[in-house]
């Protein structure tokens, strides 16, 4: 733990500023709908949580989720071009993040492969909330990292206060070449409400500022050429890769069409809601790395192939509420979702390869109850997915998991100022494989936490957690060559389950013109599973690719989240100024020594708008260290600085247009950073978008 002290010391410097405050001005007012319980506030909860509504979501919008959320205090990417990625919560993604649409799992492929796009998405979402730590632990192993639920708006469990009401945006972007345009529209008749929305995305190759390949990849390459004469035909591959300048085969064209009937009553609701997604995208990267290992004289000419994945999902919400006035009980909920999923890899238009498909039924009930002073919830939950993949390259053969589990969650407040909660959780999960048969693992989850809240404005907090989460499908059975990743998986059926313990502080406080606030977590994992490369193959393995095998071994993650606000009244320039700052960090070892791989580095985010009442103007800069302890196998990550600008005008305020009209005029990367993610597989062979001129347009009525 190396950078632990300079962590701490940093994060000591950012709350003591006497500049700034809490970050997220609107903290105290965001209900987290998505942490069981009576409604509370994301400063009530010892987790730290983030709500983005609708205009935060459309600010921060990319290409997909991870993406969008990247920017968020402890949040990063997995990113895989415009077309996939996952967010990543305090250095832990894919199997440990668990991704919720309206509390319901997608139930999608993206967890199998970085390259798989998750089926939730920010353009057409009303609400995008993120829980890290133990308040995520009512939803399952899964979120044994955290929880990102997307809440897309199309049930309504209250009578809107309009009749109609209609929500447009329009932008486009120079850096791609590209659009995207949401549309949402809402009617209301007695009881009924009527929603119907639908997106579409059309993005081109996405430039960038420099090489494809990294500084670090290509001081390798070099190395490695030395040691060999160069002959007539290396000299061309390796002016191929050599590429600048655009990232080649990273299109991304996705719509999604939606619509949601909601039936409401004085005590109770229901609705129905069905999602159709659409998708098709390049993968940059991949075909580069299947031209390297394939067999001599089989090779296809350069240019040749263009790899895609064509994607399909389609989604049915059912939902109901009743609210119980007398008695313990307050309230009965219940969810359903029936998701049908399927996506086919083209190697070249017309030439199918692997077709991966994801169906399957989840639903959730649960009973709110109001006891001897406590509120809580207790709940069921059910899961039946079935994962299939055919073809030349799939690597995981088919898998029905299921899973039941049962949760309690309590939580009392008292006049003092003084509160307890906690919540305990137990989940069956089987596994049936296809070819290894069947493994199941009984699961247990609990916490307990405290908190006080002062007159003076400070909250303080502390939670123990204990997690558990059963090995997936890729974890347990994966067998073959895994091109996005350019490695040969080999999962192991004998994994036991993975066990972490988590031990979480929070400090807030909030003036009249701001606040500050830290979280500071350890986690200590039991049979922490990850993928290693193996020291020679396997007997029985003949693999033109490098062979990685999942294995487990105890690791430890420290970190925190740091974050601050401070509000300038009648500032410079005549205008109030707001003033944001944000640092999150977190280092993980293995039992070993050595360092978990594919970790965020030490991030600091900083912000400043300047308020004229119809215009707001906003700089930006996000620094993010070099990550210099890549793990097992990887390279080191160059750190990069990036700034970003931003003016908002609100038309209606001028009297140029109806009310809610708002244009925005933003440069992302202003400075053309070469900006790489650690956490991303692609982070030596494909950076993010270079210089981008966004323009937009948000109608509101």
């Amino acid at each position: 733990m190396r950078h632990v002290l300079n962590t701490t010391v940093a994060l000591g410097a950012l709350i003591l500023s006497p500049h700034v405050s809490t970050a997220q001005d609107a903290r105290q007012d965001t209900i987290i709908v998505t942490a069981p319980g009576p409604e509370r506030s994301a400063d009530e909860l010892i987790g730290n949580a983030t709500g983005l509504d609708r205009d935060d979501i459309l600010e921060v919008l990319a290409g997909s989720l991870g993406d969008t959320l990247a920017d968020q205090p402890g949040t990063s990417t997995s990113f895989f071009g415009q077309g996939a990625s996952r967010p990543v919560l305090r250095g832990l993604g894919a199997e440990r993040v668990q991704v919720l649409t309206n509390g319901l799992g997608v139930i999608d492929a993206s967890a199998a492969s970085p390259d798989h796009q998750v089926a939730a998405d920010g353009i057409d979402a009303e609400k995008i909330e993120i829980l890290r730590g133990p308040a995520a632990l009512a939803y399952g192993g899964q979120a044994i990292g955290g929880v990102v639920n997307v809440i897309d708006g199309l049930i309504v469990e209250a009578k809107p206060t309009e009749t109609t009401s209609a929500d447009l945006f329009v932008a486009s972007n120079s850096v791609n070449e590209g659009t995207e345009l949401a549309a949402k529209g809402q009617v209301s008749s007695g009881p009924f409400v009527l929603t119907l929305s639908g997106s579409r995305r059309d993005f081109g190759n996405f430039e960038i500022p420099g090489f494809v390949e990294s500084a670090p990849l290509r001081a390798l390459e070099e190395a490695e050429e030395e040691d060999h004469e160069n002959n007539e035909l290396e000299g061309e591959e390796h002016h191929e890769e050599e590429a600048r300048g655009e990232a080649e085969n990273s299109f991304l064209d996705t719509q999604t069409l939606s619509a949601g009937l909601s039936w409401i009553g004085e005590d109770a609701y229901w609705g129905i809601a069905i999602r159709q997604q659409t998708a098709e995208y390049g993968l940059p990267g991949h075909s580069e790395h299947e031209h390297e290992h394939e067999e001599e004289g089989e090779a296809e000419e350069d240019g040749e192939e263009n790899p895609f994945i064509d994607l399909e999902q389609t989604r049915i919400d059912l939902r109901a509420g009743l609210s119980i006035d007398h008695g313990p009980l307050t309230k009965v909920s219940g969810a359903l979702s029936i998701v049908d999923y399927d996506h086919t890899e083209f190697e070249a238009p017309g030439e199918a390869g692997t077709v991966y498909g994801a169906d399957g039924i989840e639903g959730r009930l649960e009973l709110d109850h109001a006891i001897g002073g406590f509120a809580g919830a207790v709940g069921l939950q059910y899961l039946d997915k079935d994962l299939t993949a055919s073809g030349e390259e799939a690597f995981i053969t088919p898998t029905d998991t299921q899973s039941l589990g049962l949760f309690l969650y309590e939580a009392r407040d008292w006049e003092s100022g003084l509160g307890i909660e906690g919540g305990l959780r137990f989940e069956a999960v089987e596994l049936t494989n296809s070819e290894a048969g069947s493994t199941d693992f009984n699961l247990f989850s609990g916490s307990l936490g405290l908190h006080r809240h002062t007159a003076v404005g400070l909250f303080i907090g502390g939670q123990l957690s204990l997690a558990e989460r059963a090995p997936n499908e890729s974890e347990l059975f994966a067998f073959g060559e895994h091109l996005a990743t350019s490695q040969f998986e080999i999962g192991d059926p004998g994994l036991s389950k993975e066990r972490g313990l988590n031990l979480e502080g929070t400090a807030r406080w909030r003036g009249e013109r701001g606040g500050l606030g830290i979280n500071l977590f350890m986690s200590d994992f039991q049979n922490f599973i990850f993928l290693t490369p193996a020291n020679s193959p396997p007997d029985g393995v003949d693999a033109d690719l490098p062979v990685f095998l999942f294995t487990q071994e105890d690791a430890r993650f420290i970190g925190g989240e740091a974050y601050a606000d401070y509000l300038v009244t009648d500032g410079p320039l005549g205008a109030d100024w707001m003033l944001e700052a944000s640092l999150d960090v977190v280092d993980a070892e293995l039992d070993d020594g050595d360092s978990v791989p594919f970790l965020p580095p030490m991030t600091l985010k900083g912000s400043a708008t300047a308020d004229w009442g119809p215009l707001d103007i906003t700089v930006a800069l996000i620094h993010a260290a070099a990550q210099n302890d890549p793990g097992a196998g990887q390279l080191e990550t160059d750190g990069y600085t990036a700034i970003d600008l931003k003016a908002g005008l609100d038309l209606a305020e001028m009297g140029l247009a109806p009310a809610g009209t708002e244009a925005f005029l933003e440069v992302r990367n202003a400075t053309d950073e070469d900006i790489r993610y650690a956490t991303s597989v692609l982070k030596d062979v494909l950076p993010a978008p270079g210089r981008n001129l966004r323009l937009g347009l948000r109608l509101a009525f």
